[in-house]
């Protein structure tokens, strides 16, 4: 189970690369260096609450919405509620959600 360090990086991560701001332009406006903001992405460093205003602030944000990483799943979870989707799909969802997954390929 991933620490709350972890899961509070990989919901900023998350947002960030959703606003297609780079780690260098969010590190700039919170002011502080790269590797801090990966360190703190990765979870391997927490943040003061000041910084974690500021890293809220600069991604246009409230607070709570970084803590909202309930949906961030184990790759187990993740395996299994999609496993329980596909299992219970009928066969028009079912070639839907090929489809779905089959365009995702191309959106890397």
């Amino acid at each position: 189970m991933k620490s709350l360090k972890q899961k509070l990086g990989a919901r900023i991560q998350e947002i960030r690369k959703s606003k297609s701001i780079t780690q260098e332009v969010l590190a700039e406006k919170i002011d502080i260096d790269k590797p801090n903001l990966s360190n703190i992405e990765c979870g391997k460093r927490f943040m003061t609450a000041e910084t974690l205003e500021k890293i809220a602030r600069a991604l246009d944000v409230e607070e709570k919405e970084l803590f909202d990483f309930g949906h961030i799943k184990e790759r187990q979870e993740l395996i299994k509620y999609l496993t329980q989707i596909i299992d219970n799909a009928d066969d028009k969802e079912l070639k839907y959600i090929y489809k779905v997954v089959s365009s995702l390929k191309y959106l890397k």
